[in-house]
């Protein structure tokens, strides 16, 4: 990206508030939008003034992969179209300049870190914050802190504000054979894309304290599980994998067989139904966070212990359930690699991803691989329709939540959703929805399989497969589908109802269908008129927008739909 647009391209207004306005018909606009996503987060994108503000974690997520404040200013002074505010520069200079202020380092006792403060306030602020007194202690005036506390002292260092730079040792796991094929079992060439390969370069960045753990950022498609084997080739180490259910284990596993040197006979199944644990073993989240009832302890959190494991692997980091930051916390010594197509966590602990499984080391934008090929062009469509007269009263008379539900199944998506189909008979689509009432009825009219979380896994990857295959040209899935599913084929895809204002699953519903393929991509979204649906649908869009995509409007008359 060039930061030093024109200087009659300045599209931007940063307010002393730290709210960044960019205006969105100035013809610096995709520069200035690209160039922010570094290091603000996108709060609000209505048609012609986007807002971003600037955080802490933000600030601190593009310290971590290099970005430094005087950076972050030159490009905020190449698009604004007017000074920055004092005071905005002198927050970014003192945000950013708390990363590195507070470092932990080994000490001669194995089980003890010793901790560097580089400033005495915020020694001292450390020393008087109660919060943190059961995480450390003093010896001869040097603050201590014990193993088993690394994680838990470098969560709650961050929500005082001052992220802990990590550069204590990793422990080395059992060792593995394991390489890159240069041609996939089928017989088909094999090799990294550029930006795979920096991708994997920026995680292990040659073993240097401080590095081997951290986040990876990319878009759906962008070949995330390909990274996630360069990593464990490069490291030769026995792997655990955790990702999001029992259909993702099955192709982290086909992927692995495929493309490295891997035999079945090394890696291991960790689910519900089977509990093999290999050399390499991929797991579900369900299954770690099972227990029988809410006073036990989680019986599978032994799995960690299992083995000497050497990397573990968080696929879709941004759907870890939070009871795994509890054991996260505590294996801190462990090589850890986050895999996710999106930082945002609709549960807001994005800070602790930070500080547990590590900050964002490799962030590639989506358009800029949709414009080098390497994932689908896609055209982003909102189609807007009335409640039907019959459901208007309802709808004024419930609460919240049920007028969202009363909006999500209003019955003209049917109508609209028969209409998209026929404008696309060629294509492979999803229909992807929240309400299992409302997805039955779909899948029962428009003669399509359906798959829920209650469907069976053999029965799952049976349609899956007919699907891929081109048996099936549409298939009605729940919310199952809103991650770590390949269907490489599919060009389509229809949101019916959504999680309220889930952004993240936005993102992944989008990403379900933009596998490289030879023509564009489609992703509609059908919203009731004039309800809240509208509002969550707004926000549901912002990670989005961010990333460069417009959504075109259309508002659809059911009595045309008749």
């Amino acid at each position: 990206m060039n930061s030093q647009a024109p200087s009659t391209y300045k599209p931007l207004i940063v307010q002393s508030d730290g709210s960044l306005l960019l205006d969105v018909h100035d013809p610096g606009f995709e520069e200035a939008r690209a160039e922010l996503a570094l290091f603000a987060e996108l709060e609000k994108s209505p048609e012609h003034i986007h807002t971003y503000r600037i955080t802490p974690l933000s600030l601190w997520n593009a310290a971590s992969t290099g970005l430094s404040a005087d950076r972050i200013l030159q490009i905020l002074q190449a698009y604004s179209r007017y000074p920055i505010p004092k005071n905005v520069v002198e927050s970014i200079r003192e945000t950013i300049g708390r990363y590195g202020k507070v470092k932990l380092h080994p000490s001669p006792d194995p089980n003890r870190l010793e901790l560097e403060v580089t400033d005495s306030a915020i020694r001292e602020e450390i020393l008087h914050t109660k919060k943190l007194e059961k995480y450390y202690f003093l010896r001869d005036d040097q603050i201590l802190v014990p193993l088993i506390h690394r994680g838990s002292f470098k969560q709650e260092m961050i929500h005082l504000g001052y992220p802990v730079q990590d550069e204590a040792p990793l422990l080395e796991g059992d060792y593995l054979q394991i390489e890159l094929r240069s041609k996939t079992s089928t017989g088909r060439p094999f090799s990294l894309r550029n930006y795979q390969q920096d991708a994997a370069q920026a995680f292990l960045a040659g073993k240097k304290p401080g590095t081997g753990f951290g986040t990876l950022v990319l878009p759906c498609g962008a070949g995330k599980t390909v990274i996630g084997m360069a990593i464990m080739a490069a490291l030769k180490t026995h792997t655990l994998i955790l990702t999001t259910n029992v259909a993702a284990v099955h192709q982290w596993i086909d992927e692995l067989l495929d493309k490295t040197t891997l035999s079945p006979e090394d890696i291991g199944e960790y689910t519900g139904s089977l509990k093999t644990i290999r050399p390499v073993t991929v797991c579900t989240y369900q299954i770690l966070v099972w227990r029988s009832n809410k006073e036990e302890e989680f019986p599978h959190f032994r799995l960690f212990r299992e083995q000497r494991w050497g990397l573990i692997i968080y696929d879709e980091v941004h759907l870890l359930p939070a009871p795994i930051f509890r054991i996260t916390a505590e294996i801190q010594s462990i090589r850890r690699l986050g895999l996710t197509a999106t930082l945002i966590r609709e549960d807001g602990r994005e800070a602790d991803v930070f500080s547990l499984v590590g900050p964002k080391r490799y962030d590639v934008p989506w358009k800029q691989l949709e414009t080098q090929g390497f994932i689908a062009e896609a055209e982003c469509i909102e189609i807007r329709v009335d409640l039907p007269d019959n459901l208007k009263l309802s709808y004024a008379l419930a609460d919240k939540r049920r007028k969202f539900r009363i909006a999500s199944e209003n019955p003209y998506k049917l109508l609209v959703c028969k209409e998209i189909l026929k404008n696309h008979p060629e294509d492979s689509v999803l229909i992807i929805g929240q309400y299992l009432s409302q997805l039955a009825e779909l899948a029962k009219e428009l003669k399509a399989p359906l798959i829920t979380g209650k469907t069976p896994n053999p029965e799952r990857e049976r349609i899956y497969r007919e699907f891929k295959q081109g048996a099936i040209r549409k298939i009605v899935v729940s919310k199952v589908a809103n991650f770590a599913i390949d269907l490489p084929d599919a060009s389509v895809a229809i949101q019916v109802s959504g999680t309220f204002g889930s952004r993240q699953e936005e993102a992944q519903r989008l990403g379900r269908i933009l596998r490289p393929k030879q023509k564009n991509s489609y992703f509609y979204s059908i919203l009731s008129r004039y309800t809240t649906e509208e509002t969550f649908g707004a926000h549901r869009q912002k990670f989005l927008t961010e990333q460069g995509y417009k959504y075109r409007i259309e508002l659809w008359d059911p009595k045309e739909l008749v």
